[in-house]
């Protein structure tokens, strides 16, 4: 499968340079022609992956990060000069998958990408796991309770995936960054915690956030609801 990857990035040297290199991965790569419609034009390409600067015409990265979180759960991963943590947290809390700073090797760009895309769709034979009335659909990307259901992103299902699988234990850190980011060394130590905060504030109207522990210095643990 090539997937489509689309690049809202407006400088053209910047964009070209993506386009040519991605394209040499197998990638089918995809641009903005109009800032102002940003939205429109990455849901017409269907696409399966944004890259997503955060310096635009007409409205940020953020905004479009935040528009496109309302709508769909495709991964986002950001690509930009501003580096600071300030910058990559608020990325991520908008909905990002992950943060990339200008300048970057593009091997440590594919790197991501490919893991990505891998843990966005491919989660292998099982399509579900179950903690008393709670149900973690993978291929919906979608948590149930009762008649309720929480929409999360791929990421996000596949951090719940490990916690239901290992319910009642705990999954440490180093565990969860070895499964989600296959021990991709180019991950920020924020990048784990900020994803959880943000998966516990989705999970907190079915109260599946209370079932989260932390285990300081360890990592976290879901209760089991089973009895």
């Amino acid at each position: 499968m090539n997937h489509k990857l689309f690049i809202v990035e407006d400088d053209p040297v910047i964009c070209q340079g993506l386009k040519t290199h991605l394209s040499q991965w197998g990638y089918n790569c995809f641009s903005v022609e109009n800032f102002e419609k940003v939205l429109d034009e990455i849901q017409e390409t269907q696409a399966d992956m944004v890259l997503m600067d955060i310096s635009l015409p007409y409205y940020n990265g953020f905004y479009w990060c935040e528009k496109l979180r309302q709508v769909s759960e495709i991964p986002i991963i950001f690509l930009s000069s501003a580096d600071d943590n300030m910058n990559m947290v608020m990325a991520m809390n908008m909905g990002a998958d992950d943060f990339v700073a200008k300048p970057f090797d593009f091997s440590v760009l594919v790197a991501k990408i490919q893991a990505l895309l891998r843990r966005s769709y491919q989660f292998g034979n099982v399509t579900s796991y179950q903690n008393g009335d709670y149900q973690l659909l993978f291929q919906d990307n979608r948590v149930k309770y009762h008649d309720e259901s929480i929409d999360v992103s791929p990421t996000e299902c596949k951090i719940l995936s490990l916690l239901f699988q290992y319910k009642n234990q705990i999954v440490t850190k180093d565990m969860m960054m070895e499964k989600l980011w296959e021990g991709d060394d180019f991950i920020d130590n924020n990048t784990l915690s900020v994803n959880m905060a943000r998966l516990r504030k989705k999970l907190s109207p079915i109260k599946l956030d209370d079932h989260i522990q932390t285990v300081k210095g360890k990592g976290y643990l879901l209760d089991g609801l089973d009895g």
